[in-house]
Formats: structure tokens, C-alpha cells, sequence
């Protein structure tokens, strides 16, 4: 059976699924049942500093985006950080640790950017045991209008100089948490690197509204009448995430950074996925929310599942193994051709793929052949764009085919050739003409 024991930046779990810092991990009742199902780890609940306790709205905190069977794919949030009393949060959390010592605790942290507020909250935090410490640079809503959250998470400068401080005033490991709402992920990772962090999270929610009353003319969730932006999350957000991700693993600047992988983790597949670019764990929300923590027992066994299937003894022997298939457009090999072929004993001539390629692409399949309904590949039109296969309802009923070495590609008229060449290469490129 394949060991999926988890030891990032030294904090260890039976797992490499931790809950990540939301409403599931906001006090000990939650977190305690959490660990009873099996979770590896949690990221408590961002904390605030000392003094009155956040408020937050006291109607409708969630909008949501649902696929045509009501089943959630994006989930929007406009709740702050913790509303609980931070001794409390102190109290439970130390509670927690020497219950679950095999468990990992991290605590989410968000104070104003000011080295006095840093310096006061780590040890109030240190003493409780947990094992390391996350700082929230990403929440987009609420407390970034008071600097704090993406306010610090969108200025690599911002985000340096707190993890220094962290990193001068505490013991325990940093977690960075990066936003998505910025241009170029790279440059606050790079920054925290800088700093001093020993690892980095991402991503945190998207800046978002998901929908519209259109009865009330309001954004969704309503408070009395109004609505505001909130944090985007869900199954949505893990293509973005992924990406975020990978150029982080890939970057020769932050390349071998710890990175804990937030966004859209479902199932054990995401969760294999996350690992593949770079990811020595995963952190889910979403999820939890939706299904309920039983969720996590699906998602170890899946794993240890493949990972027996295929012959991984641990999670080293997967962490990374996408990231150097990663690269940039330009160095995607332009002599790989590939055609469409339909399998006519899975079809169910529903006209999907016809109807794609007719109206928005390469006019590449029939819809009839001799006077029949019958969809078939019209090599000398079809480009290998392989949008019939991700329309087609039927699983495995349209491959892509490569073109073998000295085969004829029909549409062009050319020999397919063995060599490698990519865009740098192309006479049509006008820098390689310039740089000639």
C-alpha cells in the first residue's frame, strides 16, 4: 500500500489533505470532528489582533455557480476573518494540538501591516503549539479595503517585508498565502522567498460577483437590498489555480519553494494533479462545504489507490513529475499533428461534435454520409483542435490521433516530419528573422 504521509516544511501529517483556513476550520468543534474522518491537517480560521472582534454581515454570505444538474461548481464567500474572541481561539487551538498531536495545525493570521502588530500576535500563537503559522495575503474582500488581505498580497514589497518580520519574531514555520488578483503570481512569491518564507499556499479566493438578482437588481448574496464583490472558490477556480501553481514550481527563481495547493480540490484526482506541478500538499474548503468532511476518506483512498495502480510508493515519487512537461507556447512542438477519428460503435449521432466544428471551428465533420446521419472526419479540414472531443457526451468515443513520421498531413499537403521545431524556429517568426 502506498505511504501517503505527508511532512511539509517539517510540519507532519498522516495526510497531505489539510482543510483550509475557512468556515469549516473556525473553532475547535469543527476542527475536532475534522480529524475524527480523517483529515491530515487544518489551517485554523484567519485570527485578527487583540481587541473588539470583527464584525460580520448577519444575512446571506454565500452566491453560488451551478452546473445544469445543481451540482455547485463556484462558490463565492463575503465572510471576513474570525468574529470570535482571539483568547478563545488561543484557547481552543492549543486544546486541539495536544488532542490530535499527529495532526498538523497551522493558524491563519491577518493583522495590520505594522511590524508592532506582527511582533505582538506571534507569540500568543506560538504558545498554543500549533505547528506553523500562515500569513493571509489574498482574502479579497472586506479586509483588503482596510489594507490587510490582498491589499498586502498585491505589493511584493508588502509581502517581504511582513515575512521578514515573521520570520525575526517566530520559531515556527511561515506559510505564505498568495493571491490570484494580481498580474504575475511569480513576483510576491519571489518576494516572500526573499523574505525569508519557508513556504508558499495558493491560491486564495478570486475577487468575484457571481450573479445578479434580476427581480431586485442586486449583486448576490443580498444584504438589504445590496450586494458586494467576494472571494470566488469551487471547482471553478482550479484551472487557475493549477497554472498559478505550476509557474511557481517551474520559476528557476522560486524553483524548490514548498507549495501547499489551494483551489477546486474535489476529489483525489485534483488532488494528484496539485501534487504533479509542484504541491507537496493540498488544502480544500469547497469541498468540505458542499459534501460534508466524510469527503476526505474518498479522496485518501483514490489516491492510494493510483498510486498502487501505477506503482508510487510515496508522495515523493509524484510531487513535481508535471513540472518540467510545463513550458511556454513558443517551445510547443509545431511538427505534432494530430486528426480526429470517431468510433462508430460508441457514437450516438447526437451531432455535437458536427454542430461545434460547424458553427465555430474547422467545418471538419459531416453530418451526413450517403444520404445517412453519420459523423465522420474530414481530414483535409480538420486542424487537430480537438474541440469535438471535449464537446462529445460519450467518454472515449473521439481520440486524437498523432500523424506517424512521413505521413501526409491532408490538410496541408505536407509530410509530417520527425524533427522537433517550435515557434523560435518558424520562417514566419519575425524575431528569428531579426535575430538572423
Amino acid at each position: 500500500m502506498a505511504d501517503i504521509r505527508s511532512n511539509f516544511v517539517g510540519i507532519k501529517s498522516p495526510n497531505p489533505f489539510w482543510l483550509a483556513s475557512a468556515p469549516p476550520t473556525d473553532k475547535a468543534y469543527n476542527v475536532e470532528r475534522a480529524f475524527k474522518e480523517g483529515w491530515g491537517g487544518v489551517v485554523w480560521k484567519t485570527l485578527g489582533e487583540e481587541g473588539p472582534p470583527i464584525v460580520n454581515v448577519n444575512g446571506p454570505r454565500y452566491g453560488a455557480i451551478w452546473g445544469a444538474d445543481r451540482r455547485l461548481l463556484g462558490l463565492n464567500n463575503i465572510e471576513l476573518i474570525t468574529d470570535r474572541d482571539l483568547y478563545l481561539n488561543l484557547r481552543e487551538i492549543k486544546q486541539v494540538k495536544k488532542n490530535w498531536p499527529d495532526r498538523a495545525l497551522v493558524v491563519s493570521l491577518m493583522v495590520p501591516c505594522e511590524e508592532d502588530a506582527w511582533k505582538a500576535i506571534l507569540p500568543l500563537v506560538e504558545e498554543t503549539e500549533a505547528d506553523g503559522i500562515e500569513l493571509n495575503f489574498g482574502c479579497p474582500h472586506g479586509m483588503s479595503e482596510r489594507g490587510m488581505g490582498s491589499a498586502v498580497g498585491q505589493v511584493p514589497e508588502y509581502v517581504e517585508m511582513v515575512v521578514r518580520w515573521c520570520k525575526q519574531y517566530t520559531r515556527m514555520p511561515v506559510i505564505t498565502k498568495l493571491t490570484p488578483n494580481i498580474t504575475d503570481v511569480r513576483k510576491p512569491a519571489r518576494a516572500a522567498h526573499a523574505g525569508g518564507t519557508d513556504a508558499v499556499s495558493l491560491i486564495n479566493t478570486i475577487n468575484s460577483i457571481t450573479a445578479v438578482d434580476l427581480d431586485n437588481f442586486a449583486p448576490e448574496p443580498t444584504i438589504d437590498g445590496k450586494g458586494s464583490h467576494g472571494g470566488y472558490c469551487g471547482p471553478a477556480v482550479k484551472p487557475i489555480a493549477l497554472n498559478m501553481v505550476a509557474e511557481i514550481a517551474r520559476d528557476p527563481e522560486t524553483r524548490g519553494l514548498p507549495i501547499s495547493g489551494i483551489g477546486g480540490v474535489t476529489t483525489w484526482r485534483d488532488a494528484a494533479e496539485f501534487l504533479a506541478l509542484g504541491a507537496g500538499n493540498v488544502q480544500v474548503c469547497t469541498a468540505a462545504m458542499t459534501y460534508g468532511f466524510k469527503i476526505v476518506q474518498e479522496m485518501i483512498e483514490g489516491l492510494k489507490n493510483w498510486m498502487d495502480a501505477k506503482g508510487h510508493a510515496s508522495l515523493d515519487d509524484i510531487i513535481g513529475r508535471a513540472t518540467p512537461n510545463v513550458t511556454d507556447w513558443q517551445y510547443l512542438n509545431l511538427n505534432y499533428v494530430t486528426k480526429a477519428k470517431i468510433d462508430q460503435d460508441l457514437c450516438i449521432k447526437c451531432g455535437r461534435c458536427h454542430i461545434a466544428c460547424e458553427d465555430t471551428s474547422h467545418q471538419a465533420i459531416t453530418a451526413v454520409v450517403d444520404g445517412a446521419r453519420r459523423f465522420e472526419v474530414i481530414e483535409e479540414e480538420c486542424v487537430g483542435c480537438n474541440l469535438c472531443v471535449n464537446v462529445c457526451p460519450v467518454e472515449g468515443c473521439i481520440d486524437m490521433v498523432p500523424l506517424s513520421a512521413g505521413a501526409v498531413d491532408r490538410r496541408t499537403g505536407k509530410v509530417v516530419e520527425a524533427e522537433y521545431a517550435n515557434w523560435t524556429m518558424h520562417p514566419n517568426n519575425p524575431m528569428k528573422v531579426a535575430a538572423e
